[in-house]
Parts: C-alpha cells; structure tokens; sequence
C-alpha cells in the first residue's frame, strides 16, 4: 500500500491497538496520517474467518466515508482468505430475514441502530473490535451521539473500543470518555494541528466576480493535479460551476441535495481524475481522500453562525491536500472586510498565510509545490 514506515498515529497506536488483552483507546488524529490503515490492522487482527457473522463495527458519519474505510478494508484484508465487509448505510436496503455472514460491518449511526434492535439483522453483543470514526462530526450531527451511546451500550464487556477524532473540543472529549471506558489517550499537542506542509496564500477581492478572475490566474498560472473548492453555500457553489464550466473547464460539483449514489459517482469521478476541479459545499470537507489532490481553495472562509471563523472546518478542508506529509497548497479568497477572521485563523494555528496579488502572473508562476 506504499507504507514504508509507520506514521507517528501509527507508531503510537498500532502497539496499544494490537496488544493482548486488547486496550482501548481514543486518538486525536488528522486524516491523511494513515489512521485508517491503522484501525483496519486491528479489526482484521481480531477477526476469525472460519465465524460468519459480525465480528467488527466501524461507524462513520457519513456515506462516503464508510464506503472509503470499507475499501482500505478490502485492499488491506485482501490476503485475509474469507473475510468480508457489508455496508450499513441508508443506501443498502437488505431484505429483512437476510443472514449476515460479513465478519465486518462498517456503517452510519442510524442504520446500523436499525439493524440491531428493529431488524435483528446483527447481534452486537458477539461484536469484538468497536470503531467509531470522526467523533468531532459524529457530535456535531443531529442523534449521531445518542445513537452512538445507544450501540456500544448493547456490546460486550469485552469487546475493544477504538474512538478518533481531528479535533478535541471539550464537548468531543465528554463524549468519548463516555463512550470508552479506562482508555490509553494520544492527544497530539495544539501546534501539532498545523498543516506545516501545506503552503496558505490569500487573496484580496472586491467581489465574485473578482474571486472568479484570481482564481482563473491562479489555476492559469501553476501546474495543478486536482483542486477542490470549496464555498459556503449552494447558491455560490453552483454559480461558480456554471462560470467554470463555460470557461471550458472539466468541473464537478458535490452538493447536500444529490442521492447517495449521485455523490458516490462523483467523487470516484474525480478520483479517477475524469474531472479535475470539484466543486463543493461543506459536505465534503471531511474525509475524502484522493492522493492527487495538490491545491485546496476556499472561495469563501468557513464562519459559523456567529460569523466567527470556523477553525476545525478550515483544518478539514485544508487538509484535503498535502495528503501523508505531501507538500500542497491552500489558496483563500477574501474580501476586504473578512481580513480580520482569516488573521484569526492564522494565530489560532500559528501559521503564516501569506498575501498573493492575483494580477502578479510573475509571483503565482513562481509557487512550486
């Protein structure tokens, strides 16, 4: 899979992980560290081929992000004869008197709730190794928490709990001593958080119109792979497809409204590199991994609902590039009277976000990775 060393969530956590009597633990860890690679090591250590039945839980927050954990599964347990994945979500309708024989089950909150107690299509308390994915969206999403509790509750005493999470806001680390009991812990440090090889530029404009000209500049002016853009709202994200498109740009755009199957098509689209821009709300900040994503830009900054800036989104998003220590590259467009906030974001990662003048083609052909 291209590992030659372990990164350092893996060097710390794969010991705690694999350990006999198996420890539980709750990991502050980014994507793009190989956290994946390291949860999936330990729920296929821990699975026996020869049982047909769940062995393994995964919950994801969303869709697309199970999907992409089940194919690190599926890559990684390749050489495991007979073992198998089945997917938990809302797009997977199973009949209802179906017998699971998939030793691991990856899947959202709600779903797999179903399964257990409405269906009795899966039994947790046979359940070994219990992984739950991106705490801080898991929280942040309507009854993911409640249903959350409500499935390690029914697991057995005995069975591993793993938590990650990006970040470790006060309410993210209340729910995951709940939901983990007698944890080892591995917090990185706040300056950890920084995205030291991700290089930020910004750019002042007066209008749309204007992000549109700096952006043109930009992708006009450095040899890009894929670039994701993201904005703040649907209305802004589809006008920008529409202008990209007539441009003669091959674009995609990811937004809430589309069906499961539409946003799976999209991003292997992208993946595929068939598009080489995608276009997106915040949908899609999290999670989605495609290596050959070399430049991030937000076309609006991320603000919550107080218009104040939105740390965690801005890591999220920027951490789509400079995937596994790679260089890339995070381009923010800005109007004059939203300086202030980007400053924010500056000193809370204490990073520099330097200044690029758009109409500069010199200095922008001159940004190497």
């Amino acid at each position: 899979m291209g590992f030659n060393r372990p990164s350092k969530i893996q060097e710390m956590a794969l010991p705690m992980m694999l350990a006999h009597p198996p420890q539980n633990l709750i990991a502050q860890s980014q994507s793009g560290t190989g956290k994946t690679a390291a949860f999936v090591l330990a729920m296929l250590s821990r699975v026996n081929a020869l049982e047909r039945f769940p062995q393994c839980l995964c919950l994801a927050p969303t869709y697309e992000l199970a999907l992409q954990t089940g194919r690190v599964v599926e890559q990684m347990g390749k050489f495991c004869v007979d073992i198998h994945v089945m997917y938990a979500v809302r797009g997977n309708p199973i009949p209802r008197s179906t017998d699971i024989t998939q030793q691991i089950i990856i899947g959202t909150p709600g779903t797999v709730l179903d399964w257990y107690f409405k269906r009795k299509l899966i039994d947790l308390t046979k359940i070994r190794v219990f992984v739950l994915d991106e705490a801080d969206v898991m929280i942040d999403t309507q009854g993911f928490s409640d249903q959350s509790i409500r499935i390690q509750r029914a697991l057995p005493p005995d069975c591993q709990m793993l938590l990650f999470s990006a970040t470790f806001e006060d309410s993210v680390w209340q729910f995951a001593e709940r939901i983990i009991p007698d944890p080892n812990v591995i917090k990185l440090r706040k300056e950890e958080l920084t995205l030291n090889n991700i290089r930020q530029y910004y750019v002042l404009c007066g209008s749309r119109k204007d992000k549109y000209q700096a952006l043109c500049n930009i992708y006009g002016g450095i040899t890009i792979g894929q670039a994701i853009i993201f904005c703040q709202t649907r209305r802004n994200a589809k006008w920008l497809t529409v202008e990209m498109m007539q441009d003669g740009h091959q674009v995609s755009l990811l937004s809430g409204e589309l069906t499961v199957d539409q946003r799976a098509s999209i991003i292997q689209r992208f993946r595929d590199g068939k598009e080489k821009v995608l276009i997106t709300t915040n949908v899609c900040a999290r999670g989605i991994d495609v290596k050959q994503v070399t430049i991030v830009v937000n076309f609006d900054l991320p603000v919550n609902q107080l218009e104040e800036p939105d740390y965690e989104t801005y890591l999220h998003r920027i951490g789509r590039t400079g995937r596994f220590g790679k260089k890339g590259l995070a381009f923010n467009m800005i109007e004059v009277d939203k300086l202030p906030l980007l400053m924010k974001i500056q000193d809370h990662f204490n990073s520099s976000i330097k200044q690029l003048d758009p109409e500069d083609m010199d200095e922008i052909e001159k940004i190497e990775y």
